[in-house]
C-alpha cells in the first residue's frame, strides 16, 4: 500500500511515540505530548501529522503555527523546541510528509515554513546563516565522584564545582517547577528577555511526568539556581535553567550542571548530555564551550512564500538592542506580567 498522511489524534499517540522512541534520529522534541503543551501554554494551533503504511507508522511531523502581530507568522517544526522536522523510515514517507507540510503552508497562507534540523538542512530548502548551535557530549558515571568529575568535565570547571561545595552549596532534585519558575523569571529578566508563563512549566511537568525533574542549588537554604531537565532514552537534556544575581559568584551553575550529569548517569543510566541550543557569541555559548562541549551548528531551513524573509526574532538582532536594555530595568513583577504575552511569538 502507498503512504497515507493522517492528523494525529489521541488514539494515535502511543504508536507515534513508539515510532519516535525507536528511531535513532528522532529527538525528545518529536514526542506527541508537545502538541498539547504548545496549544495549552501559548494558544498556537498545532498540525501534527504522521505517515502510515500497511497499518504502521512510518513517519512523523510535528508542526505548529506561531502567529503573532509583533513577531510574524511561521509554520514551524517545532516552536519552543530546539530540534524538529520530519522523521521517516522510508524516502517515500519523508517525501509525503514534506509534500503535506508545503501543502499546509499554502492552505494556511503562512509566509514561512521552518524545519529545525539538527544535522543537515533539507535539500532545496533555504538555510540561514550560522546562528544557533547545539552542544552534545557522551559521559560516563561510575559512582566514584572524584574520578567521574575528572573524566567528564574540564579542570577549570572541576575547580568551580569544588569551590561551590566548599562554600556550602547543596542541591536537591525533585519536580518543583514553580520554584524553578521563580528563579528562571528573575534570570531572564536580568538578561533582557521575556519570561515564559508559569503554566508552560506546569504543562511540561504534566505532559512528561516520568521524563522530567528539576535540580535546584541552595545557598544557606535559599535557592540560587535551578534547571528543568528532560530525560529521553540515554540522554539528559537540561533545558530551562537560570540563576539569581548571586549565583555566578557562588559557582552555582557549575555545581548544578555537574549534579544533573552525575544523577542522570547514576540513577537513570544516561550516557549523553545535551546542553541544548545557544546563539553564537553569547555568554551561554562560551559557558558550554568552557565545559568541554564542541559547538555543532543547527541547520534550520525554510520554505518561503513570495516576498517572505527568514525570521530574525532573536536578541542578536540590532533592532532589539534598546528594548532589551529597557527590559533589564523593569521591576520583576512587571516583567513577569508582560513577558508571557510577548514570548508566545518568540518560540
Amino acid at each position: 500500500m502507498s503512504v497515507r498522511i493522517h492528523t494525529l489524534e489521541p488514539r494515535h499517540a502511543a504508536a507515534w511515540d513508539a515510532f519516535v522512541q525507536a528511531r535513532p534520529e528522532a529527538t525528545f522534541f518529536h514526542l506527541s505530548p508537545w502538541a498539547g503543551v504548545i496549544e495549552g501554554a501559548f494558544r498556537h494551533t498545532t498540525h501534527y501529522a504522521f505517515a502510515e503504511q500497511d497499518g504502521a507508522v512510518v513517519g512523523v511531523l510535528p508542526l505548529a503555527r506561531m502567529r503573532t502581530r509583533l513577531f510574524g507568522d511561521v509554520l514551524a517544526s517545532t516552536p519552543f523546541c530546539v530540534y524538529g522536522g520530519s522523521v521517516a523510515a522510508t524516502e517515500e514517507a519523508a517525501a509525503a510528509l514534506e509534500d503535506h507540510a508545503r501543502g499546509l503552508q499554502r492552505q494556511l497562507g503562512a509566509p514561512c515554513l521552518e524545519f529545525r534540523r539538527r544535522e543537515a538542512p533539507d535539500p532545496g530548502w533555504q538555510a540561514r546563516p550560522p546562528l544557533y548551535f547545539t552542544f552534545r557530549k557522551s559521559f560516563a558515571i561510575t559512582g566514584d565522584d572524584a574520578r567521574d568529575m575528572e573524566r567528564n568535565i574540564p579542570r577549570k570547571q572541576r575547580a568551580e564545582v569544588r569551590k561551590a561545595i566548599k562554600r556550602g552549596l547543596t542541591t536537591v532534585t525533585n519536580g518543583d517547577v514553580d520554584g524553578l519558575h521563580r528563579i528562571y523569571a528573575e534570570s531572564v529578566r536580568n538578561l533582557g528577555s521575556p519570561v515564559f508563563p508559569r503554566r508552560y512549566f506546569r504543562l511540561l511537568a504534566a505532559a512528561f511526568p516520568e521524563a522530567h525533574d528539576v535540580t535546584t542549588v541552595l545557598h544557606e537554604g535559599r535557592p540560587v539556581s535551578a534547571v528543568l531537565n528532560f530525560h529521553f532514552r540515554e540522554e539528559v537534556l537540561p533545558y530551562y535553567g537560570g540563576g539569581t544575581r548571586d549565583a555566578r559568584g557562588l559557582a552555582a551553575s557549575d555545581l548544578m550542571y555537574w549534579e544533573v550529569m552525575r544523577r542522570a548517569g547514576a540513577e537513570r543510566g544516561a550516557t549523553l548530555f545535551d546542553f541544548g541550543r545557544s546563539k553564537i557569541d553569547t555568554g551561554a555559548f562560551a559557558f558550554k564551550k568552557n565545559w568541554g562541549f564542541v559547538p555543532e551548528e543547527l541547520h534550520y531551513c525554510y520554505r518561503l512564500a513570495a516576498g517572505a524573509q527568514v525570521p530574525d526574532n532573536n536578541p542578536n538582532n540590532p533592532k532589539y538592542r534598546l528594548v532589551i536594555a529597557a527590559w533589564k530595568r523593569l521591576p520583576l513583577p512587571v516583567a513577569n506580567a508582560v513577558g508571557p504575552f510577548l514570548v508566545r511569538g518568540l518560540g
